[in-house]
């Protein structure tokens, strides 16, 4: 029984090293691609990962659900065209929530105000926040400003989890997330400032900010701790609705709410931090 454990773990191991190997290779290819491509890669990963947030609130199939869609694809659609005009975005938004009600008041009672609460919420929660991906790859040094995102999500998720398998003792919150541990976290922080300074140190050529080194090292420590808020928000929802996880599209991690939780807070604050140094 002990060998089929020990041998169950190693192939489920296997099988998440080489989906985060080719996860790893499709951001190399969009993000190095940028443009169109990038915002369309983008656009569709966000629909998905709408798709199982509405399905957790059992929205996905139904026309709540579908409105929840189409403003998300109109949003992208914004950003290919008119990315700098805000007052459009803010009618956009405007205009989803009067959609949404419409939807609720007309059809009532099919859906609960939650509903519509979770279908508004979800449209920021994920394409809205993923897309400060395309947006900070489209600012000047963006081809290389853009993975400190990355490094400061996925980094960290890397770091912490190895600090906390070999110094993990005191559990940072037992009840939402029990494998966590602050020994962990403490870890994860600091391997993301380690890892944006030799970033910035290795790129800093080419990346427009003063003092490149030190200030990717910040960067990379304020998203890191935001991205662990990310992380524990998307365990959170997960728990209030007793679900494991959010789908099965990528083997070994789940859903694409489960592999980019961390990077949908991560995105949006360093976007604004670049811009609070440039």
């Amino acid at each position: 029984m002990t060998e089929q454990k020990e041998s169950l773990v190693k192939s489920s191991f296997f099988i998440r090293t080489c989906s985060g190997i080719v996860l790893v290779l499709l951001a190399l290819f969009f993000i190095l691609t940028g443009g169109n491509i990038l915002l369309l890669g983008l656009g569709t990963v966000s629909l998905v990962g709408l798709f199982e947030l509405y399905r957790v609130m059992e929205i996905h199939d139904k026309l709540l659900g579908y409105t929840g869609y189409a403003i998300s694809i109109a949003y992208y659609i914004h950003l290919h065209f008119a990315a700098e005009d805000r007052a459009q975005l803010v009618f956009l938004f405007i205009l989803a929530l009067v959609l949404l009600l419409a939807v609720y008041v007309i059809w009532f009672p099919a859906y609960r105000c939650e509903q519509v609460m979770a279908a508004f919420f979800g449209i920021f929660y994920v394409p809205v926040m993923l897309s400060y991906i395309y947006q900070c790859r489209v600012v000047d040094g963006g081809i290389f400003l853009v993975w400190l995102i990355f490094i400061s999500s996925w980094g960290c998720d890397t770091c912490a989890y190895l600090a906390g398998i070999t110094m993990g003792k005191h559990k940072m919150a037992p009840v939402l997330s029990p494998k966590k541990s602050v020994e962990g976290a403490v870890g994860g922080v600091a391997g993301a400032i380690i890892l944006g300074f030799l970033f910035g140190t290795v790129f800093r050529m080419q990346i427009p900010l003063e003092n490149p080194p030190f200030v990717c090292a910040a960067v990379c420590g304020i998203g890191s701790l935001i991205s662990m808020i990310g992380d524990l928000a998307a365990s959170a929802i997960k728990r209030d609705h007793e679900v494991k996880d959010y789908g099965t599209l990528i083997p070994g991690h789940g859903g694409i709410l489960d592999r980019f939780d961390s990077v949908i807070f991560t995105a949006p604050v360093i976007y604004y931090t670049i811009m609070y140094f440039m």
